[in-house]
């Protein structure tokens, strides 16, 4: 979602709630994601969250995905699959209780492939990077829905559920986005510094 357009999407959602005094719980996406769609989320998130006296707590990406998979019916182990850019994916595996299997990790399609050879069998995977890289993981036998799949989308629904669920955890002091990499920005700075002391 752009960040021009977060505040409209977030007082549509209150309002569909009955307005704000039906919100009890703010959640917000943690990641893995881009550097700055995170800081954008996460610090409306906790200005809201400060402004209206209700806490917030964040949830991973990859969580929500793996809940949505889950609801629509995945009994076995299941790979939540984000599109990572740079030619990579973010990834982790849950198993059929939903508790990780693998930590969220940074993959080269061919890499995360070469790591699934490795399983019992094979997940059911889902998420916009399995879309993305269907080839890439169908090779290892990885069973993927069709693109046109309500499954491949993170829901607000799930994100929600997920932070409802928690109970008393983190709240707005200790939402810590989920990088897994260096931004941008900062990459290119060691670039630029490396080009020069050439």
């Amino acid at each position: 979602m752009h960040a021009t357009g977060l505040l409209a999407e977030v007082e549509a959602a209150a309002a569909a709630a009955r307005g704000w005094s039906g919100v009890g719980l703010i959640a917000v996406g943690l990641g893995p994601g881009s550097f700055t769609g995170l800081r954008v989320g996460i610090a409306t998130a906790r200005g809201l969250g400060i402004g209206l006296g209700l806490p917030v707590r964040g949830v991973s990406t990859l969580d929500a995905l793996a809940a949505g998979m889950a609801e629509a019916g995945s009994g076995g182990q299941r790979l939540a699959v984000l599109d990572g850019w740079r030619g990579e994916v973010f990834a982790a595996l849950y198993g059929p209780d939903g508790a990780p299997v693998w930590k969220p990790g940074v993959y080269r399609p061919e890499q995360l492939a070469e790591r699934l050879r490795t399983l019992d069998a094979a997940p059911l995977a889902a998420g916009s990077g399995a879309v993305r890289f269907r080839h890439e993981l169908a090779r290892g036998g990885v069973p993927i829905p069709d693109d046109s799949d309500p499954v491949h989308r993170v829901a607000a629904r799930h994100v929600c559920a997920l932070a409802a669920a928690a109970g008393d955890g983190e709240e707005s002091d200790g939402l810590a986005p989920i990088y897994l990499r260096p931004p941008d920005a900062e990459r290119w700075r060691e670039r630029d510094a490396s080009q020069r002391a050439e």
